[in-house]
């Protein structure tokens, strides 16, 4: 029975089922190539040795997502959220989860020997989410960041073979950035949902309150407090890039476009004179089109790009 989480999780038939590793693949496979955001998990580029095994973190990424944001009730969430802890921890100590997305991934983080941080830490920042909807400042949200954006970088570094402090960390700096990038693009879908991402240090610093953010209200101070969460993101991206340059060609044109791509909405917020709350910034698929060209070009022409 393949079922997004937020029915699997109310359906007693499908918690019943047993799975066994080809079962539990397809499973994988069905939801990364089947969910509701019709996210590309797999590249074009990537080899297809890797395309398993990505479905398989994807899918425990995209359930621990879902029993944050999907059910509807905080307290259900939490209490969903300790119940895919407890799974986590049974695989890591030896036992046989019996939840397909757990059958797929244990085969995946024995491969990989990858460590059970970056999972539990993607549990820590949606427990988070049920009950913190504001950031004091930038090290608060910075926190967070660690837990909701970086997990995902350092896992896809591990599905390609690349365990080192050096490339984590300027991974953990594009990663960061992306997040950020998305909440200011996102200002006011969050608003919807009682979330404010800019540190309200910053708000405080120039001199805009939390009732006119919730009020919609464009002032030169919001401008100033954007103009500074805008710069702070970009600085980021600058200090991730040059992992492109050491991860092999296939990840590195993926890792190039996603933070061009991250650069060019920052942009886009700029343009429009920092004004998020009328308009929300996007890429269009032509601009999509001509970042991907740009990345090939840097790629294969790294002198002239």
């Amino acid at each position: 029975m393949y079922l997004l989480p937020r029915e699997y999780v109310r359906s007693a038939e499908a918690l019943a089922v047993r799975y066994t590793r080809e079962q539990a693949e397809q499973y994988t496979r069905w939801l990364a190539t089947h969910h509701y955001e019709n996210f590309h998990v797999v590249s074009f580029l990537l080899p297809k040795r890797l395309h398993q095994d990505f479905y398989n973190v994807y899918a425990y990424c995209r359930w621990a997502d879902d029993l944050g944001d999907e059910m509807g009730d905080p307290a259900e969430s939490l209490r969903l959220l300790e119940w895919w802890r407890a799974q986590l921890d049974e695989l890591y100590a030896g036992g046989a989860p019996a939840h397909p997305v757990f059958v797929a991934l244990a085969g995946t983080a024995a491969r990989y020997e990858i460590p059970r941080e970056p999972f539990a830490d993607l549990i820590a920042a949606f427990v988070q989410d049920q009950t913190v909807t504001r950031y004091a400042t930038w090290g608060d949200l910075f926190g967070y960041c660690r837990n909701s954006a970086n997990p995902v970088g350092r896992l896809v570094l591990y599905l390609c073979g690349y365990r080192d402090a050096a490339r984590q960390q300027l991974s953990d700096s594009t990663c960061t950035a992306l997040q950020l990038a998305n909440f200011w693009q996102d200002v006011t879908v969050d608003l919807e949902k009682d979330r404010v991402y800019l540190p309200l240090e910053v708000l405080e610093r120039h001199g805009y309150t939390l009732e006119e953010l919730f009020a919609r209200r464009f002032t030169p101070a919001f401008a100033a407090a954007m103009r500074e969460v805008v710069e702070r993101a970009r600085a980021l991206f600058l200090e991730g890039l040059p992992l492109v340059g050491l991860v092999d060609r296939r990840l590195a044109l993926d890792l190039d476009l996603f933070s061009r791509g991250g650069l060019r909405v920052l942009e886009k917020i700029a343009a429009q004179g920092y004004n998020v709350l009328v308009r929300r910034p996007a890429i269009s698929k032509v601009e999509r089109a001509r970042l991907l060209l740009a990345s090939l070009a840097r790629l294969a022409f790294p002198r002239a790009a």
